[in-house]
């Protein structure tokens, strides 16, 4: 686990931030991927997009 939260762009599909959050916290990005898809399908919609975008950006 890293100390602090950074892009992971080496293994980004768009941005790199879910595979950032997969370093920091070690876990498994697959995982964190899909909770991120059925987050904003079911639930958050357009809120969890729009934060994975301001991340994307202020990480960067």
């Amino acid at each position: 686990m890293d100390n602090s939260f950074a892009l992971d762009k080496p293994n980004a599909k768009l941005m790199g931030v879910c595979a950032g959050f997969a370093r920091y916290t070690g876990w498994n990005l697959l995982a964190i991927r899909l909770s991120l898809v059925a987050l904003t399908l079911f639930v958050l919609g357009p809120l969890a997009l729009l934060a994975y975008l301001i991340i994307g950006w202020a990480a960067n």
